[in-house]
């Protein structure tokens, strides 16, 4: 199913969150990460997105998603994912991430965006009628313009111009 343009902003984070996961598997794979590098990445990238976008859906989408009893208990386990999101990064902060820690981060947060992307989305858009569906995206678009954050955006994020951590 295509993306319904309301919830591209949100995939589009969702890419530049998913190529972090990638580089830092393929990183961790040739076992000479350099692991500070890589937490300061994870915590710019934190705060520079996707906190806002954390925060954009538990504020506006998943309240939205939630007037579906299908989607309930889906919403409830996205937002519990949050919370160990939250410690992970909390963790990056502090620089207490081993090599495997790190893994366990990359795979989690993978994990977490391809159910939002293949269940929560197709699930709003299912059920959804598009004027809710746009009022939604409205929604997300203001809390993005008003967090000082641009919801459209589809610029890569600030770490990608950056020297990438190895």
């Amino acid at each position: 199913m295509l993306r319904d343009k309301n919830l591209v902003p949100l995939s589009h984070q969702h890419q530049h969150a998913l190529a972090m996961c990638v580089r830092l598997d393929r990183a961790l794979a040739k076992g000479d990460a350099d692991l500070t590098a890589w937490q300061e990445e994870i915590v710019s990238m934190w705060e520079s997105e996707i906190r806002f976008h954390f925060e954009a859906e538990e504020k506006v989408l998943f309240p939205a998603a939630e007037k579906y009893a299908s989607l309930q208990p889906l919403v409830k386990q996205l937002i519990s994912e949050h919370g160990t999101l939250r410690d992970f990064f909390a963790r990056a902060k502090a620089r207490p991430l081993d090599a495997g820690a790190l893994r366990n981060f990359g795979e989690t947060l993978s994990q977490h965006i391809r159910t939002e992307e293949r269940e929560l989305f197709e699930g709003c858009q299912r059920q959804m009628p598009s004027d809710e569906m746009a009022h939604t995206g409205a929604a997300m678009e203001d809390y993005f313009a008003k967090s000082g954050m641009p919801g459209a955006s589809c610029a890569l994020p600030p770490s990608a111009a950056r020297k990438q951590p190895q």
